[in-house]
């Protein structure tokens, strides 16, 4: 209970400040030698989301624009799932290993991921409201190869940080249109599901 009330109250803090100083924020990130900086912080946010990652792609697409503020959040959220996936993997690996496959259906559904690993992980990646470090600590316990999650997880983490980026740029340019931008996506999201889900009923109807 104490750690929820502290993060409650760590984020009613961080959405005032962003409230109050968000001009100030944005003009920071725009200063053209802060380039390196916000995408070491972009990457950081990602590791450590103190602050709701979509809230900072926000603030870096009203700084940056769609495309350049895109390219920031993807560079330091990506960067922040591969050196997870690395700790874990190096770290962890060994204990995780048997935890999933001490339990009969565990084990099974873990082999399943790792049959189909890319598009598993690249369709988790599509839907943004599927926690992060879930995704970079399951892989990495498991034994997903370090190259098809690092190219599904850059590959699935695109339209998200697009979103993130248009949706705080639009809110500084023309908020009207931020309804719009997350009904389109909210559309792209049921046919990604829904393509998965048929991908899912055809691999199990070939494995029966």
């Amino acid at each position: 209970m104490f750690k929820k009330i502290s993060l409650a109250l760590l984020y009613t803090v961080a959405a005032y400040l962003i409230y109050k100083y968000g001009e100030e924020i944005v003009a920071w990130f725009q200063a053209p030698n802060h380039m390196a900086l916000v995408i070491v912080a972009a990457t950081a946010m990602a590791l450590f989301p103190v602050i709701p990652y979509p809230v900072v792609g926000g603030f870096i697409g009203a700084a940056f624009g769609p495309v350049l503020g895109t390219a920031i959040t993807w560079t330091g959220s990506t960067a922040a799932s591969i050196l997870m996936f690395l700790f874990v993997r190096y770290g962890y690996q060994e204990w995780g290993e048997r935890m999933l496959y001490r339990y009969e259906r565990l084990s099974k559904l873990t082999v399943l991921f790792e049959r189909n690993a890319f598009l598993t992980i690249l369709f988790a990646r599509l839907v943004p409201f599927i926690p992060s470090i879930i995704i970079n600590a399951y892989s990495a316990l498991s034994r997903v190869s370090f190259g098809a999650y690092a190219v599904a997880s850059a590959l699935g983490k695109i339209p998200a940080m697009l979103l993130f980026a248009f949706v705080g740029n639009t809110l500084m340019s023309e908020p009207g249109t931020v309804a719009l931008t997350i009904a389109i996506y909210g559309g792209f999201l049921a046919v990604t599901l829904l393509v998965y889900r048929q991908w899912k009923r055809s691999k199990s109807n070939r494995e029966a």
